[in-house]
């Protein structure tokens, strides 16, 4: 199993565990490897030096291998402050929470919401896509509504 610390170009890093090499190149190339947090596809592999334990080395600490003086190394996004790592793990939470717990009525949201606040439809949390447009005229009658930008991991089944 090979475990690669991956980066999109928004700058959230995650770990990627693949059977092979062969493996996260056939990934990659499928357009497969998606940020688990904004569903970007433009996904990179960041830099990183393999870690061997040679037992009877004679050393203490473990060996670490360089790259090639002259190695192409691509210059990641610097990484994410613990306090935005806790920030995305809240967002995260809270988006899985709203998905749990609410029923998805796709396009006919704004209808939806409409039956709901007259009474004609049982009330109960639901989600959906609307245009600007609709957003902006489900506000001037009364109905509260919020944007909640979902990534596309989550979508899915989760595992």
């Amino acid at each position: 199993m090979k475990v690669f610390d991956l980066q999109c170009v928004g700058g959230h890093g995650f770990e990627g565990w693949f059977g092979s090499e062969d493996d996260y190149q056939s990934q990659c190339g499928r357009g497969l490897l998606t940020c688990p947090l904004c569903g970007s596809a433009q996904v990179m592999r960041l830099p990183s030096a393999p870690r061997l334990n040679l037992s009877g080395s004679g050393r203490d600490e473990p060996v670490r291998l360089r790259a090639p003086l002259g190695s192409p190394v691509s210059h990641p996004a610097p990484a994410p402050t613990p306090e935005r790592q806790q920030a995305e793990a809240v967002f995260l939470q809270a988006v899985r929470h709203v998905l749990a717990h609410t029923e998805d009525v796709g396009a006919r949201f704004a209808e939806e919401a409409r039956r709901i606040h007259h009474g004609e439809s049982e009330a109960r949390g639901i989600r959906g896509q609307t245009t600007p447009e609709e957003r902006q005229e489900l506000r001037e009658e009364g109905i509260e509504v919020f944007s909640l930008p979902v990534p596309e991991g989550l979508e899915g089944p989760l595992q």
